[in-house]
Parts: C-alpha cells; structure tokens; sequence
C-alpha cells in the first residue's frame, strides 16, 4: 500500500485512461474514482434533467478529498479537457503528492479504431462517437505533467511509467499546492 496521494489520469475518449487505471490502482492498492462511473449514476438517479456536466467532476473532488483525508491513495479517471477541471483536481489533493498524466494516442488510425470499436463496460453510458471526440473541447496543458502516448507504449509499459513518476511523489517530495 501506498501513502495517500492522488494521480489523475486524463485524456481524450480512446486513449487508454480505464486500461491504464485500473491495473494502476490495482498495484498501488488505491481507491479508484471513474468520472464516467459516476456521472452515470447520478443520471441513473432519474434526479437531473439533462446529463451531468460539472457535478460528476465535482462529484469526484469530493471523493478524493474524503480518501486522502482516510489516508488513501487515489486513482482519477477523467478527460480532464479544462485547466478549471486540472486546477480543482490539484486542489482537492492540496497537501498530498498529485501527479497529472494526460494520455494520448498519437496515431490517429489507431486512436478513431479504439473510439470505434470501444463497448461500454458501464450500463447505459453512451460512448462518444469519433466525430464526438475531435470536436470536444479540450485545451491544452499549461504546466508541467507526464504525457504518455499509448500508440508506442502498451498497458504495462504505461503503468511503469507512471509508478516511476510516482515514486518521488509518494516519497514526499513533491507536494500539491491548490492552484490560483
């Protein structure tokens, strides 16, 4: 087990980001948040009138406040597409080692191949289309943070990544400030 501190994954739809993830937290011993989880259940709830936007990330933050606070480690999932959504992730783990890694998936065949033929493993969740993707708004990352690109490293290869990036972080070296 692993000192509580929080890794976000980001990316578009296709990138890889639950591949990664889940065997992440499996070998971190971690909480596992999925933004795609949640925002699915709150309108399974039948509560909201139209689908979620900011509160299953809002959502989200909470949760990893409350695993951090128990002395967790976490795991996010998310496309993370804004520095609003980047800053709030930063701040919710404020106090507690953050490291942001963005997936992408340089080979664009490849990327519209894994978009295409994705099956959602989430009850009622609709996956996003190609067209989807490339339209969807996502800014680029103003700070630093590991990039990952899944077309040249596979499943294991990432997660190593990651848990090599981590390490320093878990360590107590590097520590989350809320971003302004």
């Amino acid at each position: 087990m692993t000192s509580a501190g929080l890794i976000v994954l980001g990316g578009l739809p296709g990138t890889g980001k639950t591949t990664v993830a889940r065997p992440l937290a499996r070998a971190l011993g971690a909480a596992y948040l999925r933004i795609d989880t949640i925002e699915q259940a709150l309108a399974d709830s039948g509560e909201l009138t139209a689908p979620p936007r900011a509160a299953g990330y809002v959502t989200g933050y909470a949760l990893a406040r409350d695993q951090l606070a128990n002395g967790v480690a976490v795991v996010a999932e998310c496309v993370n597409p804004l520095k609003l959504t980047r800053d709030a992730w930063r701040a919710a783990g404020a106090g507690f080692p953050v490291l942001e890694v963005e997936l992408r998936c340089s080979d664009v065949v490849e990327h519209r191949a894994r978009v295409e033929g994705r099956e959602t493993d989430i009850p009622g969740l609709r996956l996003p289309t190609w067209r989807d993707v490339v339209a969807r708004e996502y800014e680029t990352w103003d700070r630093a943070h590991l990039t990952i690109d899944t077309a040249a490293a596979g499943v294991t290869a990432s997660v190593e990544l990651i848990l090599a990036a981590w390490r320093p972080h878990a360590s107590g070296a590097v520590r989350s400030q809320p971003s302004k």
